[in-house]
């Protein structure tokens, strides 16, 4: 007899377990069921703010596999469906949809939790006002572009400078709209140090983004018809014709934690190196809705990345399919731009290292991304930080124009083999003028923070 797959989540983690797990089992071996909420599978949320500042033309191009792709895999990919319990004693799933209200169980042999992650958004006054907008899905995506196009005033504010405020800040200015961002912390981008912050606070008030630091909000203000006006903060109001919510996101793993499944301090489900539920035989988690292992610190920790959460869905569905597979954990890589300032981090910022007890050093060099003396290099600066007594690389940070965020591969490379900063300066690393300075950015960074181990003893 064959068994039952039930997938929970139709988006990259859990589509890419349901396919690698048929590419390995076919129907009559395993029976798969996928359930999605919503009316898109598989598709690029990262791409969101790329296609609201028209770099990409269409939704569609952002939509990796349709569910009638899925289907033709011999995939029950059920749309509009959500699971709205989970019963792991009973080894079933009880499912309401959404345009009819009916509700059925569903039970499984083995299952797949993909939940994702939800945006926050916290209980203010007015926030659910007309005009104020999420983008973490494709339908929020066409709901702020219609807003766009519908809206006479061109006054817009992001609330939050993480990677989706400043992409959502770039992509509105693209459209013509003056934009503020407001940000809780005292610099944009709490991913980076500080001072590194700084860089990207001048960069972005230089670009005509208007740069808000420790501004928390308090309210949303609306007109007479109702719809957003202005946004408040303790000490301002900012008015506002439109209002782009980026305050990053939490797992979502409500329906887990009612199933008493284990969380971990960041509210996300704890798996093995498999991606198996702990204590759960035949329950796997990936996604947005898991917390991994950092290699550098040693701990667990919540990162929302579609990189990882395809390879989860390797991963688990090689597992599922009668294979092996693991998930080691990760070093925590980004990166990201705003117009042509380019943002990208790797490891642990100043702030995690202190946590976990590390000592250190930093250095921080500037540099550019060709030979200085060929045409179009541009600056960029490198944040190097090392471990004091072992010169153990621990996080780098770099900020710069073209040529810059990519760079941050070869620190996630070194991290993730636990190279030393003199050993990174022995890399055998691509030069030419066109590409790069004799000595690379991150290799002059190496050096410097060579040195400054010596020093520190």
């Amino acid at each position: 007899m064959s068994e039952r797959l039930v997938v929970i989540g139709g988006d990259a983690a859990g589509m890419s377990a349901a396919s690698q797990a048929r590419r390995l089992k076919g129907p009559e071996e395993l029976e798969i069921v996928a359930f999605e909420r919503g009316h898109f599978s598989s598709y690029s949320a990262c791409g969101i703010p790329y296609w609201v500042g028209g770099d990409v033309d269409e939704r569609d191009e952002l939509i990796a596999r349709t569910p009638e792709e899925h289907r033709a895999r011999d995939i029950d990919l059920r749309m509009r469906t959500e699971v709205v319990e989970l019963d792991v004693p009973g080894q079933r799933v009880r499912t309401r949809d959404l345009e009819s209200g009916a509700e059925e169980w569903t039970g499984f042999d083995k299952l797949v939790i993909a939940t994702g992650a939800r945006p926050l958004r916290p209980q203010l006054p007015g926030i659910d006002a007309p005009g104020v907008h999420g983008v973490q899905t494709l339908d929020d995506g066409q709901a702020l572009i219609d807003s766009l196009e519908r809206t006479e005033g061109r006054r817009a504010v992001v609330v939050g400078a993480g990677y989706i405020g400043v992409e959502m800040a770039e992509a509105l200015l693209k459209r013509g709209y003056e934009v503020t961002v407001l940000n809780r912390g005292e610099q944009p981008m709490a991913t980076l140090d500080p001072d590194m912050g700084r860089l990207v606070h001048r960069v972005m008030d230089g670009l005509g983004i208007r740069t808000v630091g420790s501004a928390a909000v308090t309210k949303i203000l609306t007109g007479d018809d109702g719809r957003v006006r202005a946004v408040a903060t303790d000490d301002a109001e900012y008015p506002a014709d439109v209002v782009v919510l980026g305050m990053g996101v939490v797992p979502e793993t409500r329906l887990a934690e009612a199933a008493g499944l284990p969380l971990g301090v960041h509210g996300g489900l704890l798996t093995d190196l498999a991606m198996r539920v702990r204590g759960h035989e035949n329950i796997w988690a990936g996604g947005d809705c898991v917390e991994v292992l950092d290699l550098v610190s040693g701990r667990e920790r919540h990162i929302a990345l579609g990189t990882h959460a395809n390879k989860h869905g390797q991963v688990i569905g090689s597992n599922v399919g009668g294979g092996y597979a693991t998930f080691p954990g990760v070093v925590g890589t980004a990166v990201s731009k705003v117009c042509d300032l380019e943002i990208a981090r790797t490891g642990l910022r100043e702030k995690e290292a202190r946590e976990v007890g590390l000592r250190y050093v930093t250095v921080t060099v500037e540099s550019t991304s060709r030979a200085g003396y060929y045409p179009g290099a541009a600056p960029m600066t490198v944040k190097m930080i090392a471990e004091r007594r072992t010169g153990r690389l621990l996080g780098v940070q770099i900020v710069g124009r073209e040529g810059a965020g990519k760079r941050v591969d070869i620190a996630a490379v070194a991290l993730t083999a636990g190279m030393s900063v003199e050993q990174i300066t022995a890399l055998d690393l691509g030069y030419a003028p066109p590409f790069s300075p004799v000595w690379d950015p991150v290799l002059v960074a190496a050096r410097k923070a060579v040195a400054a181990v010596r020093a520190a003893g």
